[in-house]
């Protein structure tokens, strides 16, 4: 046996042909293609897609790549060489252009389907034929599948031009919204929140499309103006970007009969899941059934997880429709996101967004992705009563699985043994009223203070004697819980200081602050992005105690004249 210090872990791969060898197309190989799509991916046209898992698609190049940023993290978890995401050929195949790629990297990418229900109900009318048939990646383009490290990972450049699904759009995204999406999700995976990763981020140096955004200092709900834009394409990597709203199209299909394979396709699709997403947990020797039920008993689970921990950190996702909900349980498409500051429990970033996905609701959203899940499985159990019985009890069960995630959640961020009502409910009412910055809140109370002084660093505004007698006893209320629970462990006098350490693990100190993202990608569009870097090495280590320098840029209450901004307190959709 090899003495440790003597053993060498692989070497990274440094080159794309390096990288070309882990390759494994599996979605391409095993599901059904469209039957009217072109062999080379020439198919940037909006049409109806009737039928097939997928669509060939060449993505469309951005002129004249520039790096910007890659995720060290991610690379060093993929055995990439960091020298990778700035070298040619990655950088050629990752801003869009698959034509000199090395065998056996394939030359066309791949774009997928999806039916839209919002809130529980299905929606065909934001297709543009009004049949859900031309509704799905419309800029997103899946390049690559890889088993790297003994994992399969999928490589979708977001931004990667128009596909069949573009719906008359031009396919880009701009710089704005790439460095929105390639930092938010850097900072999810460092909190520990499952999500979507970024891997690199390219901007066009000459090309640039008109977007409608916000004035300078204007304080309009809608954009007011078009800007012209840089455009970029990040690549997000993932098991897979099987969506709630690709089982739901197949289970449309196969509910309405639209095709004689539809049923079948739905089943392929289901199965291509389990694979990609639950193979270790669901045994590929059961039957069909038994495979349904575990995985939307898997799926409840993760979903019900991933919707405690959003809630956690302050994280609005803002549009969580079915066809941004990942069917593998993690977080997925950073359009409208943004993370709550202010404390309000109907916090809602984008203006289109409505009541239903705001910050508190977020739970019975997830509870209507599921529920829409569950109704395409269902197609699949019609000829066993007993898996049907499942998967139905499954469903209605998920409210109750959602309640006890959130409470063991709660306890944690609180530092307490069990969920107590009345404190919480009074917290959360004293939140709210005064308000609290709710980042900063958490990470005060967390140094276990013996009053309230230090929880006003969080406080928006000036408290009243009565506010802050409220306050006090509640204090007084949470610090009784926490020691009589010390003292039944009988631990030793260092136990305050332990639970303070426990506490600081799940309530971050450092928040994804939208005025902090603003400068910094207005600052990339004029070639300078020293503030996408800074901002990526500070919300990489969110939960720890950084320089003083760092704290007082990062760790403060949103100044008084970013209140009411649009881009920054709220925002369209657009991108």
């Amino acid at each position: 046996m090899k003495n440790k210090q003597t053993v060498e872990s692989s070497p990274a791969i440094s080159t794309l042909d390096e990288l070309a060898k882990t390759a494994s197309y599996s979605l391409m190989d095993t599901l059904t293609c469209d039957p009217e799509a072109t062999v080379d991916g020439a198919d940037h046209a909006p049409r109806q897609v009737f039928s097939g898992h997928y669509v060939p698609v060449q993505p469309s190049p951005i002129d004249g790549p520039e790096y910007i940023a890659h995720s060290k993290a991610l690379f060093h978890e993929l055995g990439l060489a960091d020298s990778l995401a700035t070298s040619a050929g990655f950088m050629q195949m990752f801003s869009g252009d698959l034509s000199q790629v090395p065998p056996p990297l394939r030359k066309v990418g791949w774009a997928t389907g999806y039916a839209l229900s919002i809130y529980g109900t299905e929606y065909t009318q934001q297709c543009p034929f009004r049949t859900g048939n031309g509704y799905g990646d419309g800029r997103a383009v899946s390049v690559l599948e890889a088993v790297l490290n003994d994992r399969r990972w999928e490589f979708q450049l977001k931004g990667g031009g128009r596909t069949p699904y573009c719906r008359g759009a031009d396919g880009r995204a701009v710089l704005r919204s790439s460095v929105r999406e390639f930092l938010a999700q850097e900072y999810l995976h460092a909190l520990g929140v499952p999500t979507s990763r970024s891997l690199s981020l390219y901007v066009s140096k000459t090309e640039t499309v008109q977007r409608p955004w916000y004035s300078e200092g204007s304080t309009s709900q809608d954009p007011d103006r078009l800007v012209e834009e840089p455009v970029a394409i990040s690549t997000r990597v993932a098991p897979s970007f099987l969506r709630v709203g690709q089982i739901e199209l197949f289970g449309r299909r196969a509910r309405k009969s639209e095709h004689p394979a539809a049923l079948k396709e739905l089943e392929q699709i289901v199965l291509h899941l389990i694979d990609r997403e639950y193979a270790k947990v669901i045994d590929s020797q059961l039957s069909t059934c038994e495979k349904v039920v575990l995985l939307a008993r898997e799926f409840r689970a993760r979903l019900a997880s991933l919707v405690a921990n959003w809630i956690r950190v302050g994280y609005c996702q803002g549009n969580f429709n079915s066809d941004n909900c990942a069917a593998g349980g993690f977080t997925l498409d950073f359009g409208p996101f943004g993370f709550c500051e202010a404390f309000d429990p109907y916090f809602q970033p984008w203006t289109g967004g409505g009541q239903h996905f705001a910050f508190w609701n977020q739970p019975a959203a997830a509870e209507r992705n599921f529920a829409m899940f569950c109704s395409a499985l269902q197609l699949l159990l019609a000829s066993n009563k007993e898996a049907s019985q499942q998967l139905d009890d499954i469903r209605s069960g998920f409210a109750e699985v959602m309640q006890k995630e959130l409470e063991v959640m709660w306890s944690a961020k609180l530092g307490l043994e069990l969920f107590v009502p009345s404190l919480f409910g009074e917290l959360v009412t004293l939140m709210a009223q005064t308000p609290v910055d709710y980042t900063i809140f958490f990470r005060e109370l967390s140094s276990v203070p013996d009053d309230i002084e230090p929880l006003k660093k969080s406080f928006y505004q000036d408290t009243d004697e009565e506010t802050d007698q409220r306050w006090s006893e509640w204090l007084a209320q949470w610090r009784s819980l926490i020691t009589n629970q010390s003292d039944a462990n009988a631990q030793a006098a260092g136990l305050m200081e332990d639970l303070s350490t426990q506490m600081k693990r799940v309530n971050p100190k450092y928040s994804l602050r939208e005025w902090l993202l603003a400068p910094a990608y207005q600052q990339a569009a004029k070639g300078d992005y020293d503030s996408i870097k800074e901002l990526q090495a500070v919300m990489t280590q969110p939960y720890a105690e950084q320089s003083k320098a760092v704290e007082d840029k990062y760790y403060r209450l949103k100044p008084l004249a970013c209140w009411n901004l649009g881009g920054v307190s709220h925002m369209s959709c657009s991108s």
